[in-house]
């Protein structure tokens, strides 16, 4: 008992802490926001199970996570949005930096952001 409450505290701080980076990524623009926003929620739902079951009602999960969550499948539309709009995303950065390294690390995001879509994420009509 005194265990699960230790994990379930550590969940909460360690979603606090990602929830606090993610608000400073809106004013620095060199932290991510946007995962860092997913590992909070992430983080306090595994955390509270209050949080998870007003998470779960939200219309946002239920609009574009519980299929996927329950069938582990999206549709090709859903699929390609999000490449598409990851790779606008991505190529905003890789054209804005000057650094080789910075430019090799997103080349090895997109191939493996599309290795993932196409061959883990399982495609419904």
């Amino acid at each position: 008992m005194l265990i699960k409450k230790i994990v379930s505290f550590a969940f909460i701080l360690a979603g606090l802490l990602s929830l606090g980076l993610g608000i400073i990524g809106i004013i620095l623009p060199l932290i991510p926001t946007t995962p860092l926003f997913l590992l909070a929620a992430f983080c306090f739902v595994k955390g509270s199970k209050k949080f998870d079951r007003w998470f779960k009602g939200t219309n946002w999960y239920k609009k574009y996570l519980e299929d996927f969550v329950r069938d582990k499948s999206m549709t090709r539309k859903q699929k390609w949005s999000i490449l598409l709009f990851a790779d606008v995303m991505i190529a905003i950065v890789f054209f804005l930096t000057d650094k080789i390294i910075v430019r090799i690390i997103l080349l090895l995001v997109v191939a493996y952001k599309y290795y993932y879509f196409i061959y883990k994420i399982k495609t419904v009509k």
